[in-house]
């Protein structure tokens, strides 16, 4: 077949009336979701799913009504509908709409952002971003970053960073038979402990320290810096949490970071999901103390609502970022001796890299930072609001006081029924009311305790959608119990 009929398929695909006709399915699919009508997931299994779409390779083109179609029929149905008002469940947002149609933008320049020469003006959108970014979090006029696949890319980043910091020749010699130990919360992200095997230092070199109400216990993180300095082992870095994955507590990062300078440790603060209080004058007093870090993770497609992926590592020295990743390229990294280097691939793990900076940038443009700043209040206030209901109802138990948009709970009903039990109880209740369509939740571990665990990631969940929530989640667990789960 001639290559030319394609070459004609490609130049209709480019017109207005197919673009029209894709952002017209994206508007039917929003429309059909925000209102919250319909089911918020599916009751189908991998199983059923897979069967749906166990078919020869397309050999022959079909037209791109048909395949629109088929997206409507096969596709979004089984979807997640993160902007479903009572999708309340992991940490994925209901994304902006003026990010969700930037990124067919993004595609269409299709520029590859680790080199200034292939990404000319998006190298220099990141930057700039990055150092907006920067200046929220106190960094200083050295401070620099990148952005990254997600906060766990992001957290290792920065360990990697802190690494050649504490190993200088790490490149050429590796970390040695003594490497040094990183120390975070019991309720740190697990791809800290995912770096520290990673990076080759041994998973038995993570030293973890107890919470105290769910953030790291300060004066036991200075107990055990003492213990180690006594004993003569090296600390690559203490990790802190802002905004952890459970509860959505933040670590007190002003007293951590104090300790951290004064034992002259790397502090890297892992602050995926709650760095972007940064932006909230009504929150940021829980980021205290960022700029004492020497490198934070931060995810934009958290708590600022953009699409995946969009997440940042920034450090207060460029150059450390630089130094972790430093190899010679002389066929794509130029610059003069003295000059600022705007490859962004000299501080990235990437070389073929989309712009994710060009979403958050057009974000920014479109609503300020006072806009996405209301957004994470409205989300905070509602899971205030939740809170109170919970705590309102003699069936129901609140684990701790929201400091984010994350709350954990417990369903007790009348009180008769033992710890052992309620865990069955959660896990069955969680299940078979995110298989009726009409909510999402997620369930996590508090305690060595099953709990069921809420996070507004929407900003369309009203006050009538969490009182619906709470009372299809009580009928849910008392069936469950009925039915002997």
């Amino acid at each position: 077949m001639s290559h030319y009929p394609v070459l004609s398929d490609i130049e209709r695909d480019a017109s207005l009336e197919v673009a029209e006709a894709f952002a017209r399915v994206v508007s039917r699919y929003l429309a059909s979701t925000r209102d919250g009508s319909g089911p918020v997931s599916t009751p189908l299994t991998a199983e059923d799913l897979a069967r749906r779409f166990d078919e020869p390779l397309p050999r022959n083109p079909q037209s791109v009504e048909d395949v629109l179609a088929r997206l409507e029929r096969d596709v979004l149905p089984d979807c997640n509908r993160l902007t479903h008002p009572r999708s309340m469940g992991h940490q994925v947002s209901a994304p902006l709409p003026v990010a969700v149609w930037s990124e067919a933008l993004t595609a269409a320049i299709n520029q590859s952002g680790a080199v200034w020469e292939m990404s000319p003006v998006g190298t220099v959108v990141e930057t700039q971003v990055i150092r907006w970014m920067c200046d929220l979090a106190g960094l200083g006029p050295d401070a620099g970053g990148t952005f990254t696949s997600g906060g766990t890319e992001a957290t290792f980043a920065g360990l990697l960073a802190a690494r050649q910091s504490v190993i200088p020749d790490v490149w050429t010699r590796g970390v040695g038979a003594d490497p040094p130990v990183v120390v975070c919360g019991e309720h740190a992200h697990y791809g800290v402990a995912r770096a520290v095997g990673e990076l080759g230092l041994g998973t038995g070199r993570t030293v973890v320290i107890p919470s105290a109400g769910f953030r790291m216990d300060v004066g036991a993180l200075e107990s055990e810096l003492g213990r180690l300095r006594r004993e003569g082992r090296r600390v690559m870095a203490v990790v802190a949490t802002a905004g952890t994955t459970a509860t959505g507590s933040f670590d007190d990062l002003e007293a951590v970071g104090t300790l951290c300078e004064r034992h002259g440790i790397w502090l890297h603060v892992d602050g995926a999901h709650g760095a972007s209080a940064l932006l909230s004058p009504a929150h940021r007093h829980r980021v205290a103390g960022i700029h004492l870090a020497r490198s934070i993770a931060w995810d934009p497609h958290k708590m600022m609502l953009m699409p995946l992926t969009a997440s940042v590592v920034l450090v207060r020295d460029e150059a450390d970022l630089e130094a972790a990743f430093s190899q010679r390229a002389p066929y794509l990294f130029h610059a003069h001796h003295g000059e600022r280097r705007w490859d962004q691939g000299l501080r990235s793990f990437t070389c073929s890299r989309r712009i994710d900076a060009f979403k958050v940038w057009i974000a920014l443009q479109r609503h300020g930072s006072s806009g996405l700043a209301a957004l994470y209040d409205h989300l905070c206030r509602n899971t205030r609001t939740l809170h109170d209901l919970i705590a309102s109802r003699p069936d129901f138990v609140a684990l701790h006081e929201p400091e984010s948009n994350i709350l954990c709970f417990r369903f007790v009903g009348d009180g008769a029924l033992g710890d052992d039990r309620l865990d069955t109880v959660h896990l069955q209740t969680r299940e078979r009311y995110n298989r009726t369509g009409t909510g999402w939740i997620t369930t996590t571990m508090l305690g060595g305790r099953r709990v069921l665990r809420v996070t507004l990631m929407n900003p369309r969940t009203t006050e009538a959608d969490l009182e619906r929530a709470v009372e299809e989640l009580a009928d849910t667990a008392r069936a469950v119990i009925a039915d002997g789960g």
